[in-house]
């Protein structure tokens, strides 16, 4: 009986690749500050540059409880993800692909979940946020709503009227990718939709920001890259005419002499 029960444990356990993935994507680098309330999620701190060490461990457990809850919403339009900071604007929509869950990118109006006058009034049933801080003017009306929220959550970060914590750095592109990625990952096959037994063939790197500069300097090198194949086969096909060219006139000229 206790085999049944850690094989059925182990199904959950953090693994070494996801744990790679948060170290690489710097889950774990929290702030210099520290709130009361985020110091259970703490594992150490820093001697190089005195910030506080988030433990990895914790963000899982607390991911697979959000993912847990987000199951148990029959119908995904009911949740909602918003990011008011641009770096997760695009895990925010990513998310709401794959699961089927609302979402809102860009700064919050006020009034969207207390307002039925609103002509974009929302009333979803679990509010999922990037940062506590950018977005508490949704969460305090989530408060007023009765909304339970989930919230990624870095070690300066305010808990008022948070749910649930995912002890996270919220402060990095990259991190909050990731993030977004494992919890719609973890509900996909919590649903059955994704196996445990196999990789998620959608990568992190869909739900990654990409600043303006950086697609224009892709747009750049591959325009660059095209001119270069077309100048290429341009001067080929130049060499292949001056060569046909020079035949003709030789076969020309033996015409005449005979």
């Amino acid at each position: 009986m206790s085999l049944t029960k850690n094989a059925k444990s182990n199904i959950l356990d953090l693994t070494p690749t996801d744990v790679q993935q948060m170290l690489a994507c710097e889950c774990h680098k929290g702030t210099k500050n520290l709130e009361t309330d985020m110091q259970k999620y703490v594992h150490g701190r820093s001697q190089k540059d005195g910030t506080h060490v988030i433990n990895v461990a914790k963000t899982h457990e607390k991911l697979l409880l959000a993912a847990r809850v987000l199951v148990t919403i029959e119908n995904p339009k009911d949740i909602c993800a918003i990011s008011s900071k641009q770096y997760g604007h695009r895990a925010v929509l990513k998310f709401g692909s794959y699961t089927g869950a609302n979402y809102l990118a860009g700064k919050f109006t006020p009034g969207t979940f207390t307002n039925q006058v609103q002509a974009k009034f929302m009333e979803p049933r679990v509010l999922i946020v990037s940062d506590p801080r950018s977005d508490y003017q949704a969460i305090k009306e989530a408060s007023k709503a009765n909304i339970p929220v989930i919230a990624f959550a870095d070690t300066d970060s305010p808990l008022k009227f948070v749910d649930i914590a995912i002890p996270v750095n919220n402060k990095n592109k990259n991190s909050i990718a990731l993030m977004y990625w494992m919890l719609a990952r973890e509900v996909l096959r919590l649903k059955g939709v994704v196996s445990r037994k196999k990789e998620w063939d959608v990568k992190p790197d869909l739900f990654l920001h990409r600043d303006l500069d950086e697609k224009k300097e892709e747009r750049e090198a591959k325009e660059s890259q095209e001119t270069k194949v077309q100048a290429v086969v341009a001067a080929e096909t130049t060499e292949e005419a001056e060569e046909y060219e020079g035949e003709g006139g030789q076969t020309a000229e033996w015409g005449m002499d005979q």
